[in-house]
């Protein structure tokens, strides 16, 4: 078991791992009232687009049995550390750039060594391109990307087959039954949580924690004001989950108002979502959510410990197995990014993870170190450039599908000022320092803050406030 993993692993790239005016009779009403305040545009800064050249020619059809079988041999001998050079030559000459995409899942984990180089010269060969030197597999992925090279459908069996020689127990992850971009999937630096609901049993994975230990808000004096939680209210109940230990475990299973939730938080995409894992009919047991290890385009994949269902993270869809084949979907919960200081003050009865998270755990208040704050680590490709990659937007879907982004440095600045937003059925409201979207019949949406990039190419047929909205005098 993990024989691959055990001949080729370099190292883990995962270190764990409002004051608003009145609404009026329209908002009381929910019409569709739409107003923005007049804001400068040009003063917010927008993102670039890289240029990565025109897309290779490539063919058409399936990938042939001997195409296959080279495959399989290039990683069967890479993985004893053979010669594999006239198989990859081979590669290199086929003329056919859809390789490219096998040759980056090995290039992810040979990151060292001879076979590294060869592969970094065959990619070069193939895609007439030269890779990065200092990042070879992220420089592929991103060209690869951006130029939308596709598959035939034989890629998904070699990627199932390559995963599962790393970890067998991804194997049932990569169901038949999928709406998956297999392409965009990569390993993230760890293994999957396989724990059972209510384990504190360490693993070679991010860790999940259910049912964390909590305090009152004046047991809370451990963590300062002005470090970050994410706030939920679900029903009358509140409670604050504070950054440093969602770093350390990433998802969270938790009641919260007498509703089971689910909680992932994505680091590397700056968002924290909560959905709803009570409301599946009697052929389902309780869902437990889990981190798999790996990611899509820079997004972690949560999965389903009892169906072994992949679930979209961003967008709360099952996408693979058991719970695809059923069309679950799970419904979102509002989530607050704010500090800790301005969510207790705004909800004095608030709970909090307690400090050791009932589990006897130490958190260092910034595990990361900062990991993230020079931009993704993981290939993505181009993004849109209506704002940089890292800012934080507020995201929400409208009533008729809309998806909506609120560039959230603004949005607070407008508040803040005694002014009201109001867009696409939505209200934005200070809430705690943080943001909330209502709906104009008074029902706080589903809304969560992430970093611009994510948010965007997850939904990229957003509307973004202000951009989109730009009004006059």
């Amino acid at each position: 078991m993990l024989r691959l993993l055990s001949a080729l692993l370099i190292a883990a790239v995962v270190a764990l791992g409002c004051s608003s005016a009145d609404g009026g009779d329209d908002a009381a009403n929910g019409d569709q009232a739409n107003s923005s305040p007049v804001v400068d545009i040009a003063t917010i800064e927008t993102g670039q687009v890289t240029d990565f050249g025109p897309p290779p020619d490539y063919p058409d059809g399936p990938w042939s049995a001997e195409t296959a079988a080279r495959l399989g041999a290039i990683v069967a001998a890479m993985e004893v550390g053979a010669d594999a050079s006239v198989e990859l030559q081979d590669v290199a000459d086929s003329g056919d750039p859809r390789l490219g995409w096998a040759l980056a899942d090995m290039q992810r984990f040979i990151q060292q060594g001879e076979s590294a180089m060869l592969l970094q010269a065959t990619v070069g060969d193939l895609l007439n391109f030269e890779p990065d030197p200092a990042r070879p597999w992220p420089s592929t992925v991103d060209h690869l990307i951006a130029w939308d090279i596709p598959v035939p459908p034989e890629y998904f069996t070699f990627k199932r087959n390559f995963y599962s020689r790393v970890d067998p127990r991804w194997e049932p992850l990569f169901s038949e039954v999928n709406d998956i971009d297999w392409r965009l999937v990569s390993w993230g630096g760890v293994l999957l949580d396989p724990r059972p609901s209510g384990s504190s049993e360490p693993c070679r994975c991010i860790p999940a924690i259910d049912d964390p230990a909590v305090t009152p808000a004046d047991g809370g004096d451990w963590y300062p004001d002005d470090r970050v939680v994410f706030g939920l209210v679900v029903g009358d109940e509140a409670r604050a989950y504070p950054k440093n230990i969602m770093e350390v475990h990433e998802m969270v299973n938790d009641t919260l108002g007498g509703r089971r939730i689910g909680m992932p938080y994505c680091t590397l995409c700056g968002a924290a979502q909560a959905y709803l894992t009570d409301e599946l009919g009697p052929e389902f047991e309780q869902p437990v959510f889990r981190t798999s290890g790996l990611l899509i385009r820079s997004n972690k994949m949560m999965y389903e410990l009892n169906t072994q269902s992949f679930v979209d993270t961003f967008r709360g869809n099952a996408t693979s197995g058991p719970l695809a084949e059923a069309g679950v979907t799970f419904n979102q919960v509002a989530v607050v990014t704010t500090t800790w200081g301005e969510w207790k003050a705004a909800h004095p009865d608030t709970t909090i993870v307690a400090e050791d998270g009932g589990i006897g755990r130490e958190y260092d208040l910034d595990p990361l170190k900062g990991r993230d704050d020079n931009g993704p680590i993981f290939p993505i490709g181009n993004v849109d450039p209506r704002l940089p990659v890292q800012e934080a937007v507020l995201g929400v879907i409208s009533d008729d599908g809309t998806p909506v982004a609120f560039h959230v440095a603004t949005a607070k600045e407008v508040l803040e000022a005694g002014e009201e937003i109001v867009i696409e059925g939505f209200r934005l409201e200070l809430d705690g320092g943080g943001l909330t979207a209502t709906r104009t019949d008074g029902e706080v949406a589903g809304s969560h803050q992430a970093f611009w990039f994510a948010w965007s190419q997850f939904r990229p047929t957003s509307k973004l406030w202000p951009h989109d909205f730009q009004t006059t005098e």
